[in-house]
């Protein structure tokens, strides 16, 4: 460290937090797009060197934020079993993503081995083990889990209405009769209700079928 990063840092009295939470504000008003180091020192009114010195890469900044939004789920007080424990905590993890914008980008980019994210995995696999006929088939659905869930919410925050009608115009219904028959359901933005299936239908299948042993 310079002796000029020395000195702006104890000059401003940051703290990675208060980088991070910088970030998210950058985030929340801009999406992935606009965070970059140089928005986040003008966010603080410090230096891009002092912002590099708390962060080191922006790797790790984006793995830091990541687990701060997976330390938003709250892992107290669910309700039920196995099953039921795994589909409200997955719930939470959508809304807590849907609580930033591009919060699923920005999670799905990362691959944090942080405390918080490590809570969090570390409850759904209890709950699973519980709900799923072997601990493969506990491991794999709590990727499966988590990737429907990645999915789902980066087209909820993405939402494109001119995609869905560019899609619309692009549906022979001739060439493409089984998708057109269904269009209007494939194109669905009923986001909550498709998030609500998709999590009891992996699930389900979760406890009737163990993973294949390799």
């Amino acid at each position: 460290m310079t002796k000029k990063q020395t000195a702006d840092r104890a000059k401003v009295g940051i703290t990675l937090d208060h980088v991070v939470g910088a970030a998210f504000d950058v985030l929340d008003r801009g999406g992935v797009a606009k965070l970059s180091t140089r928005t986040i020192a003008a966010e603080l009114g410090v230096s891009m060197n002092t912002v590099m010195w708390h962060i080191r890469t922006k790797d790790r900044l984006l793995d830091t934020m990541a687990d701060a939004v997976l330390g938003e789920v709250s892992l107290e007080d669910l309700p039920g079993q196995g099953h039921e424990q795994a589909a409200e905590l997955v719930r939470r993890l959508r809304r807590a993503m849907l609580g930033h914008r591009d919060g699923a980008l920005l999670v799905a980019g990362t691959f944090p081995a942080e405390p918080r994210t490590l809570a969090f995995t570390d409850r759904l696999m209890t709950a699973l083990l519980e709900a799923c006929p072997t601990p493969r088939t506990a491991a794999w659905t709590a990727w499966n889990l988590f990737y429907f869930t990645l999915g789902l919410v980066q087209e909820e925050q993405a939402a494109p209405a001119d995609e869905r009608e560019r899609l619309r115009a692009n549906v022979d219904a001739q060439r493409f009769a089984a998708l057109d028959s269904v269009l209007e359901e494939f194109m669905s933005v009923d986001f909550e209700t498709r998030f609500r299936f998709g999590v009891e239908q992996i699930l389900r299948s979760a406890a009737a079928t163990a993973a294949p042993e390799g």
